[in-house]
């Protein structure tokens, strides 16, 4: 005789149990490990600001610092490092603000520290300063040409791959390994000294590239690829099939 419980498919019965230990598990976690503020102030543990504001204070403010180092600020305040806190090179200053004589706030002077944020890495922003440590004054600390409260750079670069190390590694090994930036960006002057205020200009138009890879252009160089710019591409700017860095031809 078939019963009501031999319809269901095997994996009902087993799924069913399994489904309401973990719900039985769910309720006993709820109500014996889940603290009891939590949920007060969101997603977060209420109890957790007490104890937090009940630690000693290590870290002092800006503000605390102003009050002593006003010319100091004010300085970093007009240069590049004005969105950087104090403490974030000096560390947390709470005692010293407490007792200046006995506890003085770190003053990094090798090299390791500055290249967290400057040693040249490719994920960084273009434009933004980094240097190859291995190259750049190697041994010497870099408090010795910068001023970490006023960076601007001793002298400029003048060479592009000073902060754009990856891209101009990936031309030296392009066709375009003989062209100057500048053949294709206008970099203004000051770019080399404020690059993250004064943009080098990237091409508007195709007549950039036309200039050298056009049939009717004239110069150039001569085993350029040539192409009639009328009808190649189509709407499409040179840069939406080719790299310009390394200009291989789009499959």
């Amino acid at each position: 005789m078939t019963t009501k419980l031999s319809r269901f498919p095997q994996q009902v019965i087993p799924l069913a149990i399994l489904f309401g230990l973990a719900l039985i598990g769910l309720i006993l976690i709820r109500h014996f490990l889940v603290p009891d503020t939590f949920g007060e102030y969101g997603h977060y543990r209420a109890k957790a600001v007490d104890e937090i504001a009940a630690l000693p204070v290590s870290y002092a403010g800006y503000q605390a610092c102003v009050d002593c180092h006003e010319d100091t600020y004010t300085a970093k305040q007009a240069s590049f490092h004005k969105g950087l806190s104090c403490e974030t090179c000096h560390g947390p200053a709470g005692q010293h603000v407490e007792d200046q004589d006995k506890f003085k706030p770190l003053k990094p002077h090798g090299r390791d520290f500055c290249l967290l944020c400057h040693a040249y890495n490719v994920s960084r922003p273009s434009g933004f300063p980094q240097v190859l440590p291995n190259m750049h004054n190697p041994g010497k600390a870099c408090v010795g040409c910068h001023d970490p409260h006023k960076p601007t750079t001793p002298r400029p670069p003048g060479e592009c791959s000073a902060c754009h190390a990856g891209i101009a590694n990936q031309k030296a090994v392009s066709h375009h390994t003989d062209l100057e930036c500048t053949t294709c960006h206008e970099v203004p002057k000051d770019h080399f000294v404020q690059p993250r205020l004064i943009r080098a200009e990237k091409p508007a138009s195709r007549e950039v590239c036309g200039k050298c890879h056009s049939k009717s252009a004239e110069g150039g160089i001569a085993e350029a690829p040539r192409i009639d710019m009328a009808t190649h591409g189509g709407r499409y700017m040179c840069w939406d099939c080719h790299y310009p860095h390394d200009p291989e031809a789009a499959k």
